[in-house]
C-alpha cells in the first residue's frame, strides 16, 4: 500500500500592489493547514504582468509575510522565469491531441463567442479539426475542451462543484507572443512544485474546471481544491479603503501586532469553538480547511481591537517600548535621549488600557514631555489658590523623603499624607495629576510618580510650583 503524499501548501500572490488582507489571511490558511498536517509551505510569485509586477511590490509582500510570521519552507519561485517550461507543457498537449492552433482573429473569436453564447454554450473554435493555413498568420493555442460531459471537483469547503464542459470554451493556453496564460501556468507550476491542497480565495472557483482539464490532459493527478470565502467589510460590502485598511502594511502602522492579526485572521471563517484567542500552538493543532465555512467573513474592528489588547497586555514591555517610541516619532515628536528607558518603565503600568500602539503611545506622552512642563489651564487654576499651592509644597517635601518608590509604596504615602492634611485624595489628586503630566493622559498618581522616577517626579514637581 502506498503512503499518502506529504501535504504541500502554497500562497501565490501577484505583486501588482500590497499584501492585502485578504491574501494574508489566504496565506496564513495554507501555513496553518501545512504545520497541522506536518506538510510544506511554500510561495509562488505570479509575477508574468510584467507592466504591473515590480520590484518593490515583490518587496512588500515578503515584508507583510515576515512581519505576520509566515516564512515559506523553501525560497520562492517566480512564475515569469518559467515561461520556457509551460510552453514546453503546451507543445507536450498539441502533441497528444488535447491543445489546437486557433487562427482566428479577435474579431473573429469575439463574434464567434456571441454566436455559443446565443446558442447555449462556450465558444468552440472552428479550428479545432482544420488544417493550418499555409499564410504564416498569427495564432493562439488553445485547450480542445470536451463538448459534453462535465468536470467535477471535491472542494473541501465548496464540497461537490460540477461544470458542465460546454460551458467551458476553448481557452487559450498560450498568447500570439508565445507568452503563457493564467490557468495554463499555474496548473504547470504547482504540478512541479508538488502541491497537493491549493487553498485560495472563492474568486479562484470559476478556474479550478479549466485546470481539472488541464491536469488530466497530462495525466497528472488532479491536488485537493479548497476555495475559501471573501473578506467583507463591517457593513457587508467588498472590503474596500473606507473600511479603514486594506493591506496588511496598514494594519501594522495602525498598531497591530502580528500575532494579534494572525489570531484575528484564523477566525475569519473559521473558527475552534468559542475560542476568541488561542496561541499559535493551538491554531496549528486545531486548524483543518475543511471546517472553513462558506459564508463570507466579516472585518470586526471590536473583536480585532480586543484581540489586540490581549496580545499588547502579554508582550514583552521592551519590545513594546520599541515600538512605541517608533510611534511617537512617526508623529514627528522628539523624545529625550533616555525615551527608551522611560517607555520600559511606564508600559507595564498602562499598557492594560491599550488597544493599539498609538493607544498605547497616547498613554506615554506625559513620559517623555520635557521639562520645565507646560502646564494647561486647569492645573494653573489649581495652584493659584494659596490653600492648594501650600499642600503641593508640602507633598513635595513629604515625596522627597520617601524610600519606596514604588506604585503600592507610593500609594501609602500619598494616602498617609492627605490624612495628615486632614483632607481627602481629591484634594491632592487634580493638582499632582496636573504637574506631573501637563494635561496629558497618565495612569493613576502613585503609577505616574514610579514611572516617572524620583528625580523627574520632584523636578518636575519644583519647576511647577516654583513658577506658580
Amino acid at each position: 500500500m502506498s503512503e499518502r503524499p506529504s501535504v504541500v501548501t502554497r500562497f501565490a500572490p501577484s505583486p501588482t500592489g500590497s499584501l492585502h488582507i485578504g491574501g494574508a489571511r489566504t496565506a496564513l490558511f495554507n501555513f496553518l493547514y501545512a504545520r497541522h498536517t506536518g506538510g510544506t509551505f511554500l510561495l509562488r510569485v505570479e509575477d508574468t504582468d510584467r507592466e504591473r509586477s515590480t520590484a518593490d511590490s515583490v518587496q512588500v509582500i515578503f515584508d507583510g509575510l515576515d512581519w505576520l510570521g509566515l516564512n515559506p519552507d523553501a525560497p520562492p519561485v517566480f512564475q515569469f522565469a518559467r515561461a520556457p517550461r509551460h510552453r514546453d507543457v503546451v507543445s507536450e498537449m498539441l502533441a497528444r491531441g488535447n491543445a489546437f492552433r486557433c487562427y482566428m482573429t479577435p474579431e473573429e473569436a469575439e463574434e464567434a463567442k456571441l454566436v455559443a453564447r446565443a446558442e447555449g454554450r462556450a465558444l468552440r473554435s472552428p479550428w479545432r479539426d482544420r488544417e493550418p493555413p499555409q499564410d504564416g498568420r498569427p495564432f493562439v493555442i488553445r485547450f480542445k475542451t470536451p463538448s459534453d460531459g462535465e468536470t467535477v471537483i471535491e472542494d473541501l469547503v465548496r464540497d461537490t462543484v460540477r461544470f458542465p464542459n460546454k460551458d467551458l470554451e476553448d481557452f487559450v493556453l498560450l498568447r500570439t507572443d508565445d507568452t503563457p496564460t493564467y490557468n495554463v501556468a499555474v496548473t504547470i507550476d504547482d504540478h512541479d512544485m508538488g502541491v497537493t491542497h491549493i487553498i485560495r480565495g472563492e474568486e479562484h472557483l470559476s478556474n479550478a474546471g479549466r485546470q481539472t482539464l488541464l491536469y488530466q490532459a497530462m495525466d497528472w493527478a488532479v491536488p485537493t481544491f479548497a476555495h475559501i470565502p471573501l473578506i467583507h467589510g463591517p457593513d457587508g460590502q467588498k472590503l474596500s479603503k473606507r473600511h479603514g485598511a486594506q493591506a496588511v502594511g496598514e494594519f501594522a502602522d495602525m498598531g497591530y501586532l502580528p500575532e494579534a492579526l494572525r489570531n484575528y485572521l484564523a477566525r475569519l471563517g473559521w473558527g475552534h469553538g468559542d475560542d476568541e484567542i488561542f496561541s499559535d500552538a493551538d491554531a496549528v493543532a486545531w486548524f483543518d480547511v475543511a471546517d472553513v465555512v462558506k459564508a463570507p467573513a466579516r472585518l470586526d474592528w471590536a473583536k480585532l481591537n480586543h484581540i489586540n489588547n490581549h496580545y499588547i497586555r502579554l508582550a514583552d514591555d521592551g519590545r513594546l517600548a520599541e515600538l512605541t517610541l517608533k510611534a511617537h516619532r512617526s508623529r514627528e515628536a522628539h523624545p529625550p535621549a533616555d525615551a527608551l528607558e522611560r517607555l520600559t518603565a511606564v508600559i507595564p503600568l498602562v499598557k492594560e488600557g491599550a488597544k493599539t500602539i498609538p493607544e498605547l503611545a497616547d498613554l506615554t506622552i506625559f513620559a517623555l514631555k520635557p521639562r520645565p512642563l507646560a502646564l494647561d489651564g486647569k492645573t494653573q487654576q489649581i495652584l493659584s489658590d494659596p490653600e492648594t499651592h501650600g499642600r503641593m509644597v508640602r507633598l513635595a517635601e513629604a515625596l522627597n523623603g520617601v524610600k519606596d518608590w514604588t506604585p503600592a509604596g507610593l500609594a501609602e504615602d500619598l494616602k498617609t499624607f492627605a490624612a495628615g492634611e486632614g483632607v481627602g485624595l481629591g484634594k491632592i489628586g487634580p493638582g499632582l495629576r496636573g504637574i506631573l503630566s501637563g494635561g496629558a493622559v497618565a495612569p493613576d498618581l502613585a503609577s505616574a510618580l514610579s514611572a516617572l522616577g524620583r528625580d523627574e517626579s520632584l523636578g518636575r514637581l519644583k519647576d511647577a510650583l516654583f513658577k506658580a
